[in-house]
């Protein structure tokens, strides 16, 4: 407190020296200037008078020549002995004021580093140090600024002229300063003192500032440091200082990588642990104070930085650009981080073959990454990518599937029931769900273990087994009913370690050559016993053939044939059903008629019965005939007689004959017989059982 009061003091005695001396210097220096305007006017008046003569000698120009050769100062109107009292003047104005006043200027860009050689008290730098806080000899803490500065005598004082510290943009420089207090044993950089960007020293040494690298850095401007306690290390001349240019640029990081960040300064990581946990307040380690007093630990952090500009301190951070991790369409990224919080397990107790932890957590994580990319510390966690697509799995030398799972399956060597040994190609198709994924990589750690571990053990033994139970060639025979059997079984088998069987497809068999020289031999008779087979098929279809095509040439024949047949079958049901109506009819008219003749004979009975009991049989009879022979015009008298009773020969002819003319006259109706007229003839016969002979009458033309 004493020394900083008796600076103080000092300081304003300084001041008023100073002044005191500047206000001799400028009276000097007035002085001088109003000397100077007094010979100026000499010289005017001067140049006024010679003037005519310099008119008058015009006509003589050989003569002024001369003269003006001879005197310079003269054709310039200065006289050169009125020239020695100006330098004196001058000189004396210079020198009092640097020697006697102490006076300093400094540029505008520059910085006076002040080094006081003496001091009159002789007092001494403390041990340790090397830059003068009150006033000890040697260099000074203090700098001068552009102007005139008065008080800096020579023999007391030595001010060097630094240039202004310029970054340009887009850089930063480092600071080492070369007093202040020691760095505690824990760390390397000397902390952040708030000294103005190291524009001012004393207060940077006052404050508590640590000797050594400095956790501050400048950034893009212009700064006045005293370079006699701070060494600013640029890119311009990082070469100097064991440095590469490309680290005092501004941090870089590109378009879709992370800044992986290493800290070199920092509290120790807690044993069991690889990184440093995560700091915030700290804007992204561009403030290292702040990291620093938040307890922030060296080495490998888990906090990364994102893509953009940063100003970083190089002897704090190490960055290291990685790319992002990207998870590609079809898969999801299983994150295994070996930082974070304790474990808590979330996967319930149904799971007891690991751990999932929620995000944040070390452990596997219990939600997968999806599609994409992500930022992630990949010196620190760790990603497993897991297909969600079916994938096929080859038990085969002569394909490998792209994804690469199936480098060290190989065919299966199978021993069959009657002890063949034979080769056979497997292809798996396997499927893991993106929610499943994450048991599955806590349960077995990778996708090539789940394929080394489970899936080749299940798929080769049941195979192994099945083999023993059948000979060679019913398992040749009976292939797609063994490849039905093991899609189930494996479905099964890998159902337990959360995986999807799709499919198990047999490939390439591979039996004994003497063997396969059987199986030939019978296939090769099968197929000429299927050959034959097949010509006789294709005889019988050829004759079918043949038999189609005639019936094809015959078909509207036939056609018209069967329609025939139908027309004649729907004609005789229809005379069928005419008949039978007919002879319906013809009985029903029968069955009539009968009934009428019935009904008329009855009445005629009765009613004959009626006249015989009323007339008698004879006389009733008599009277019927004669109605008969009235009802029907009979003529009791032939038209024509033949008589032969007279003992003519000639009467039958002439009978003939007129019946022959009577018929033609009839039926030509040109001649009416009038000489012939037969008669009827009347035969008696022997009288009857009533005593009176029957009337037989003859008839011409009856029968």
């Amino acid at each position: 407190m004493r020394n900083s009061e008796s600076c103080s003091n000092q300081s304003q005695r300084s001041k008023l020296v100073n002044f005191a001396t500047s206000l001799l210097a400028t009276l000097t220096v007035a002085a001088s200037i109003n000397c100077a305007n007094a010979n100026s006017v000499k010289i005017t008046a001067t140049e006024t008078v010679t003037s005519p003569s310099v008119q008058l000698t015009q006509s003589k120009p050989t003569i002024t020549q001369l003269q003006t050769t001879n005197t310079p100062y003269q054709a310039a109107g200065i006289d050169p002995v009125a020239l020695i009292p100006i330098v004196v003047v001058g000189g004396l104005v210079i020198f009092i004021p640097l020697f006697f006043g102490g006076l300093v200027v400094i540029g505008e860009r520059e910085v006076g580093v002040v080094v006081r050689k003496f001091t009159i008290s002789g007092r001494a730098l403390p041990a340790g140090r090397l830059i003068a806080l009150n006033g000890e000899a040697g260099l000074q803490a203090d700098t001068l600024a552009p102007g005139w500065h008065w008080g800096y005598w020579p023999w007391q004082y030595s001010v060097k002229k630094e240039s202004v510290i310029v970054i340009p943009q887009g850089e930063i420089a480092l600071i080492v300063a070369a007093d202040g207090e020691p760095n505690p044993p824990e760390r390397i950089l000397g902390k952040v003192v708030d000294c103005d960007n190291f524009q001012d020293a004393r207060k940077f040494l006052t404050q508590g500032g640590e000797k050594g690298r400095q956790m501050s850095f400048l950034t893009a401007g212009t700064y006045r440091i005293n370079t006699a306690l701070f060494k600013v290390i640029t890119a311009a001349n990082a070469s100097h200082h064991d440095m590469n240019s490309q680290q005092l640029h501004i941090h870089e990081i590109a378009a879709e990588k992370v800044g992986i960040v290493t800290t070199l300064d920092g509290s120790p990581i807690p044993p069991g642990e690889i990184a440093g946990r995560v700091i915030t307040g700290h804007d992204n380690f561009q403030n290292g104070q702040k990291f620093i007093d938040a307890r922030g630990q060296r080495g490998l952090q888990e906090q990364v930085l994102l893509s953009g500009s940063w100003n970083l301190n190089p002897w704090f951070v190490h960055i290291e650009q990685v790319p992002m991790t990207e998870i590609p369409i079809g898969y999801v990224g299983v994150v295994i981080s070996f930082v974070g919080k304790e474990h808590e397990d979330v996967s319930g107790a149904a799971f007891t073959h690991g751990n999932l932890v929620n995000q944040g957590h070390k452990g596997v994580w219990v939600e997968p990454l999806y599609p994409g990319k992500h930022p992630l510390n990949t010196k620190v966690m760790k990603i497993e990518l897991v297909p969600t697509t079916n994938i096929v799995l080859n038990f085969t030398e002569r394909i490998t599937g792209k994804h690469g799972y199936d480098t060290n399956l190989r065919a299966l060597k199978l021993l069959s029931f009657d002890g063949f040994s034979f080769d056979l190609e497997i292809f798996q198709i396997i499927h893991i769900g993106a929610s499943d994924a994450p048991k599955v990589i806590s349960r077995l750690g990778s996708m090539q273990n789940v394929i080394d571990q489970v899936l080749r053990p299940i798929v080769g033994n049941y195979f192994r087994n099945s083999a023993q139970e059948y000979t060679i060639l019913d398992f040749l025979s009976a292939r797609s009913d063994r490849q039905v059997e093991a899609s189930e079984y494996v479905k099964s088998a890998l159902r337990a370690y959360d995986v999807q069987a799709v499919d198990s497809l047999i490939g390439l068999i591979t039996p004994p050559e003497e063997l396969m020289q059987t199986l030939t031999e019978r296939k090769i008779a099968e197929e000429k016993r299927k050959t034959y087979e097949v010509q006789q098929l294709a005889q019988t279809q050829r004759q079918q053939l043949v038999r189609e095509t005639a019936l094809a040439d015959i078909q509207e024949e036939m056609v018209q044939s069967e329609q025939n047949v139908q027309i004649a079958e729907l004609k005789a049901q229809a005379e069928i059903k005419q008949a039978n109506g007919e002879a319906e009819a013809a009985k029903l008219r029968a069955i009539a008629e009968a009934e009428g003749i019935r009904a008329t004979g009855t009445a005629k009975a009765e009613t004959y019965q009626a006249g015989v009991e009323a007339l008698g049989t004879q006389s009733y009879t008599a009277m019927q005939v004669m109605q008969i022979i009235g009802d029907r015009n009979v003529r009791l008298i032939p038209d024509i007689l033949v008589g032969g009773s007279n003992g003519s020969t000639n009467g039958l002819v002439d009978g003939l004959l007129s019946m022959i003319l009577w018929n033609q006259t009839g039926k030509q109706g040109e001649i009416t017989p009038t000489s012939v007229h037969p008669q009827p003839i009347v035969k008696t016969q022997p009288k009857g059982q009533n005593g009176f002979p029957p009337i037989v009458v003859d008839l011409p033309g009856d029968k």
